[in-house]
């Protein structure tokens, strides 16, 4: 074995953990401390084109890169080719990165963005660097750290339970009918070092907006409350597995309750950091007027809302995804704050909406890859073994989310957005009957890619609802379209009894 494939396993985990901590804090901290500017260059740069030849070459690089990476990992690569191999996979990683942002964005603004920065960039270095060097260190305090969070936990679950089984010397804690060992990586120092980095930077940034030393209180007390939710998320694992749903708590909820506290825990510092007094020199201002609502966020919002929606409904659940139909609130609390702008969209449509509905349900059926492996698919046992009012609800409102929310969401973000961002980055300003081919290829391509092992099936019907778009100008067909294939498809599984369509 050659020298860089070693090296590259060794460290390499390190030196991506670091790369992403430079990027995520160098581009918050410099959008947050110098945002005027961050829009001023935006709007300068509204009308520049996509640059495809760059594009072209960030989806070969990253063809290349994903070559490398499956012989590096998979174990296949000849000895003699291991350090080529890995040497070309570092280039071609880097230049994935950098062609696809002078794809979108020319070197003048990568440019003037960190001038602009001042000498953040070597604080979120120095940050990454000691970040990453700290959680190697800090193995020595693995024990201690597990120790304490092992008795937190314990303390969290003694009022809930009544035979609580905790064996010190094992770490093992639990009940009788359900116990975790909690190890290192338990024991909540991920989570303290990424709060602790996350919140010295924030006062060091914005040093003349914060009240010193007051403001310090802020570094002990995410501290404390980041190690206290870590040992609540284990005592609440837990209790879900004493429960019975031992998957939810080993599975989704195990691996995504961590995240989720920490996002908390930094969303409550930058909330006390600019809202009370007595750690701020100037609390922000509430806004006396409503302000006009972001085109893009008016667009894009309520898919993104549904796919977090999805995420945390996939969290939860262990085998059957009892908490699917949230996707439908979350997409409707958006749908309620943006109404004014949505009204002013067109609605509208005519005989061609349902009527490509119609043609692409059967081309969904046509193309179904597991034609023979699912027929005839029943309802899942977990749903069939409720009473029947449980089953209507549930049936009734993913329903309601796959004929109403999901065609909304979706056509606002690929054919109301997408479709004519790839057109002008201004996209607003693009008609809906505009196009260019590769707008719409991609546009269906990127719409078949999100449907897994439907993809070829879903690449032809973003063709299709696109073109309802461009022909007659309105987003309205296209959601027409989309809610009569949902709508023809949630008859033929309840009907035929296919529910691997669901």
């Amino acid at each position: 074995m050659g020298i860089l494939l070693p090296m590259m396993q060794t460290y390499g985990a390190s030196f991506l953990r670091g790369f992403i901590g430079f990027a995520v804090i160098f581009f918050t901290f410099t959008y947050l401390r110098n945002r005027a500017g961050f829009h001023r260059i935006s709007d300068e740069l509204v009308q520049l084109p996509v640059r495809w030849s760059f594009l072209a070459g960030h989806f070969a690089a990253l063809g290349v890169f994903a070559g490398l990476s499956s012989l590096l990992y998979g174990g296949s690569l000849p000895v003699p080719l291991s350090d080529p191999a890995a040497a070309g996979w570092f280039v071609t990683g880097w230049a994935a990165i950098a062609l696809g942002a002078l794809a979108f964005l020319p070197a003048s603004f990568w440019t003037r963005m960190v001038a602009s920065a001042g000498n953040l960039w070597a604080l979120a270095l120095g940050a990454a660097i000691v970040a990453t060097y700290l959680g190697n260190a800090s193995r020595s305090l693995w024990d201690s750290a597990a120790y304490l969070t092992f008795h937190l936990s314990k303390a969290f679950l003694s009022p809930f339970v009544s035979d609580v089984v905790a064996n010190p010397e094992r770490m093992r804690l639990g009940t009788p009918k359900f116990r975790v060992a909690i190890d290192h990586a338990c024991s909540g120092l991920e989570g303290v070092g990424l709060i602790l980095a996350f919140g010295v930077i924030w006062l060091w940034v914005f040093r003349k907006e914060s009240r010193f030393p007051h403001a310090l209180a802020l570094l002990p007390a995410g501290v404390v409350l980041i190690f206290l939710l870590n040992s609540l998320r284990i005592a609440v694992l837990i209790l879900i597995g004493d429960a019975g749903a031992r998957q939810i708590a080993l599975g989704g909820f195990h691996s995504q309750a961590g995240w989720i506290a920490f996002n908390v825990v930094a969303l409550g510092f930058v909330v006390a950091a600019r809202r009370v007094p007595w750690l701020t020199i100037t609390a922000a201002p509430v806004p006396a007027t409503r302000a006009p609502a972001n085109p893009t966020a008016v667009y894009l919002l309520p898919f993104l809302m549904i796919l977090a929606a999805g995420m945390i409904s996939h969290a939860a659940s262990g085998g059957f995804e009892w908490l699917h139909p949230i996707r439908l609130f979350a997409a409707g609390a958006i749908f309620w704050i943006f109404r004014r702008e949505y009204a002013r969209l067109e609605w509208k449509f005519g005989w061609a909406g349902p009527l490509i509905g119609l043609l692409v349900f059967v081309l969904w059926i046509a193309l179904d890859p597991f034609p023979g492996a699912f027929r005839n698919s029943p309802i899942p046992s977990a749903l069939a073994a409720t009473g029947a009012a449980t089953q209507v609800i549930w049936i009734l409102l993913r329903t309601l989310t796959a004929v109403f929310a999901v065609p909304i969401a979706e056509e606002l973000a690929f054919r109301g957005y997408l479709l004519r961002l790839l057109q002008s980055r201004d996209f607003k300003s693009v008609s809906p009957r505009a196009f260019t081919w590769f707008a719409l290829a991609a546009s269906s391509l990127a719409f078949g890619l999100m449907h897994g092992n439907f993809w070829l099936a879903g690449t032809l019907t973003g063709l299709l609802y696109g073109l309802a778009v461009i022909r007659t100008g309105r987003l309205g067909e296209a959601i027409a379209a989309h809610a009569t294939t949902n709508a023809l498809l949630v008859a033929y599984i309840l009907a035929f009894d296919n529910w691997h369509l669901w």
